[in-house]
């Protein structure tokens, strides 16, 4: 014999029922027993109408009229025609009963624990004789069993105790002397010995599927219901999460204790006992294999089985020196808590008996405080307990699975994987047993410790990262088409998978939690909302994504100013914006400590060299104890591509055009003809070698007029170039005659730095320096007289966007 259980989206209409009446008939070639929830939703709409009707108002009738037609229109959509009359009328007989009892409930104000038990049984009992009689007419050999007749319980009402020698006796009866091959039966419903219906409490349907099933013996337990088992994490959190195929009992009752709501705890109880399976299906996906329970260990090897969470939990913590080495007070604070039926599911206590904190559902915590603080006044009052402290808006994490025993480390694993993400763990709990790590932390942080936790251990090392890009122009918009390009090859190379969940420009910006399409990210962009930088970092912060990084493909001072709150929130920056660590020498060491006590990377490699790797070869060699003696260098790729295409036939004006226009420049070209940033660029190597300079503090030996540096807008400026053309092909003349050419060189030495255009002799490294290329040569202790050099290209949209792909990367890789 088998027993199958049907929740309530299995039978929430008439479409769903009939895929239970195919799954039954599949099984119907054994003997099998059908326990059935009520019609989904209608236990809620039941409950609504008892209170509604105890509160005297008489919406209650509203309500009752749509429970009364789901259940007419199921009978008649799935009944045949001359099979309804005798279905509609005890449907029909039931819902009077039921609308006598609500009208009592109006009349007197008031609703007792026995009332709302009989009420809510309505919902089983009308679905379950509704699905036998269709079963029947469809030719299955069917039959209807009261399930009070079977279940007996004391008067517990809302939550009764099973007399399970008494119900086993008239289980073992029934079935023995029963010949139909189906029969159906009421979940969450019971009886108590007087006759009075009673319920079984949250999950009942379940449990009643249990009791059958350890009743009868039966050869297993199927609970068929909207998802295809128990899963490694919930799979409306965690997309990536798999149905666990094989899964011990001990290891499923901690996943249902903390959340895993396919299945209810003390339903594994009865059938634990007699070594009945359990397996979990899908009403909607029956060829899926679903999870098997069984008193089996779980395959070799396999350590965390499954990752869970219980919401709307609150901390309450009793603590104070009153209580070291003090017996008792753990037992009245626990005797508390308990004579108020409150309900304790997670405790720690420190080991200096100085503190204990316990976790209770969230709606019991402001009765759990006025107790504790009353039960323990004497000593409050006496400084020597403090007040309860209770912190709301809490959740528990847990990582369950029987091997976890038997291998070190896995704690230390997941606590540093939320540490790694922000998520603070506000208090810890471990059983002996090692079956079952388990964490309070916010509710804000579930989404992104789960999907955190799950990725490091059932996700193949592969790792996500989401990526919120500010500026998508020249820069930006090759970044994306990049990261398009090797989406697949990282996910199967380097095992990361890249999703752009925010973009912005200075008009419009626009998310996907699910990851932006980079096909036709620009269509998209330009249909998005309007821009705002504050709603930008909001919505960022807001989603609270593991692995978040911001990516600056701009030149704003303002979006620079920003870095200090993503990285206070562990978000990561990747910029290419030269402004933060060439500002206030206090404004980028800050932003270097609060990378680094947030664990969020904030990398900024093309901020000097574009691609090229200068800063972190440069890191690296100070990592590894090398001193740098002196820098010398040609930084800017646009005035390296101008002096090297300048000559006496051309004018310096079209010449700095054309590098304009071919995007070597910023958009306001004096930036970079006036030397700041290549200033910008030798402070960073200053800083970043170990020393502390402004930029104020580089002498700038420009070559521009003092007009020219003087103008607002690049017309004026350009005109401003032709006026004196002269005095720049004088510059290059001068070069020729001493058999040089024009480079605009940065130099740091002795805790000095300056930048200018200097005529470089044949022979030198940087005389052959070509088109937009940068060099660099490094002059430290272990390369005091041959320089490591750094030379390539060091302008340019692609090299750039590459270059920021490059520190998306090392962030994927720590």
């Amino acid at each position: 014999m088998q027993v199958l259980k049907f929740g309530g989206t299995s039978v929430a209409n008439s479409k769903n029922i009939s895929l239970v009446k195919d799954i039954v008939a599949t099984n119907a070639d054994q003997q099998a027993i059908v326990v059935v929830s009520a019609l989904g939703g209608i236990t809620d709409l039941l409950l609504q109408t008892a209170a509604l009707a105890s509160d005297q108002h008489t919406a209650y009738k509203e309500i009752l009229k749509e429970i009364e037609d789901r259940h007419l229109q199921t009978i008649k959509e799935l009944l045949p025609i001359h099979s309804q009359s005798k279905v509609l009328s005890r449907v029909k007989s039931e819902l009077n009963i039921l609308e006598t009892l609500l009208e009592g409930a109006f009349l007197i104000g008031e609703i007792t624990p026995k009332l709302s038990d009989k009420i809510v049984s309505y919902g089983e009992l009308l679905s379950s004789y509704i699905i036998s009689e269709f079963f029947i007419s469809k030719g299955l050999n069917a039959t209807y069993k009261d399930s009070r007749e079977l279940i007996k319980t004391d008067t517990a009402y809302g939550k009764a105790l099973v007399d399970f020698e008494l119900t086993n006796r008239l289980c073992n009866d029934f079935f023995n002397d029963h010949t139909a091959n189906v029969t159906v039966m009421a979940g969450f419903i019971a009886s108590s010995k007087q006759g009075d219906s009673t319920t079984l409490g949250r999950g009942g349907s379940d449990f009643s599927a249990a009791i059958i099933a350890a009743a009868v013996n039966a050869e297993i337990l199927q609970i068929w219901t909207d998802v295809s088992g128990m899963y490694t994490a919930n799979p409306k959190i965690v997309k990536q999460a798999k149905a666990i195929p094989h899964i011990s009992y001990e290891e499923a009752m901690e996943l249902s204790h903390f959340g895993a709501k396919v299945l209810y705890a003390p339903t594994i109880q009865p059938v634990l006992t007699k070594g009945i399976s359990i397996v979990i299906k899908n009403t909607f996906e029956p060829e899926a294999s679903g999870t098997l329970i069984t008193q089996s260990k779980n395959e070799q090897g396999k350590t965390v089985r499954g990752i869970s969470h219980v919401g709307n939990i609150a901390l309450l913590s009793l603590e104070g020196p009153g209580m070291v080495g003090i017996p008792g007070i753990s037992k009245r604070f626990f005797e508390v808590l308990s004579l108020a039926e409150i309900s304790v599911v997670l405790i720690t206590q420190a080991s200096s008996e100085h503190s204990i904190c316990v976790g209770i559902s969230a709606l019991d915590i402001d009765k759990a405080v006025a107790l504790v603080n009353s039960a323990f006044e004497y000593e409050i009052e006496r400084n020597k307990i403090k007040p309860v402290i209770a912190e709301k808006d809490m959740a528990i994490i847990a990582l369950v699975g029987d091997n976890m025993k038997s291998h070190q480390g896995l704690s230390g694993k997941m606590f540093s994987t939320l540490g790694r993400n922000n998520v603070n763990i506000r208090a810890i709990a471990q059983g002996a047993s090692e079956r079952n790590i388990s964490a309070v932390i916010s509710e804000g942080d579930v989404k992104k410790a789960l999907n955190s936790l799950h990725e490091e251990f059932f996700e193949e090392n592969i790792k996500q990262l989401n990526l919120f890009v500010m500026g998508v122009g020249n820069v930006g918009s090759k970044f994306l088409r990049q990261i398009q390009q090797q989406k697949k090859y990282l996910k199967d190379n380097l095992k990361l998978n890249i999703r752009v969940i925010g973009i912005s420009n200075s008009r419009t910006m626009l998310f996907d939690e699910t990851g932006i399409t980079l096909k036709n990210w620009e269509e998209r962009l330009a249909n998005g909302e309007k821009a705002n930088q504050e709603e930008f970092m909001a919505r960022v912060k807001q989603l609270n994504y593991r692995n978040s990084i911001f990516v600056d493909n701009t030149a704003s001072s303002e979006v620079s100013d920003t870095y200090t709150n993503y990285l206070k929130n562990s978000i990561s920056v990747v910029t290419c914006n030269k402004i933060a660590c060439s500002s206030a020498y206090d404004t980028y060491r800050e932003l270097k400590h609060l990378a680094r006590e947030y664990g969020s990377p904030f990398l900024f490699e093309t901020n000097v060299g574009a691609g090229l790797p200068i800063i972190d070869t440069l890191k690296n060699l100070i990592a590894s104890g090398d001193k740098v003696l002196k820098i010398q260098a040609v930084l800017s790729g646009s005035l390296n591509f101008i002096f090297n295409n300048f000559n006496k036939t051309n004018t310096f004006s079209d010449i700095v055009e054309q590098a304009m226009a071919e995007g070597y420049t910023e958009p306001d070209p004096k930036i970079d003809l006036s030397g700041i940033d290549v200033m910008r660029k030798i402070l960073i190597l200053a800083r970043e070698s170990g020393n502390v300079l402004e930029l104020a503090d580089i002498e700038n030996q420009s070559f521009l007029p003092e007009e020219s540096l003087n103008t607002t807008n690049n017309e004026d400026f350009f005109q401003a170039l032709e006026k004196y053309e002269d005095d720049f092909q004088k510059l290059y003349n001068d070069a020729v005659a001493a058999d040089s050419k024009l480079k605009y060189v940065a130099q740091y030495e002795n805790g000095k730095a300056s930048v200018g255009l200097q005529q470089i002799p044949k022979g030198h490294d940087f005389y052959n320096l070509e088109g937009s290329d940068n060099i660099v040569l490094f002059y430290t202790e272990r390369y005091p007289n041959q320089p490591m050099i750094i030379k390539g290209a060091g302008a340019g949209a692609d090299v750039t966007a590459s270059g920021i792909f490059a520190d998306i990367i090392r962030i994927g890789n720590f």
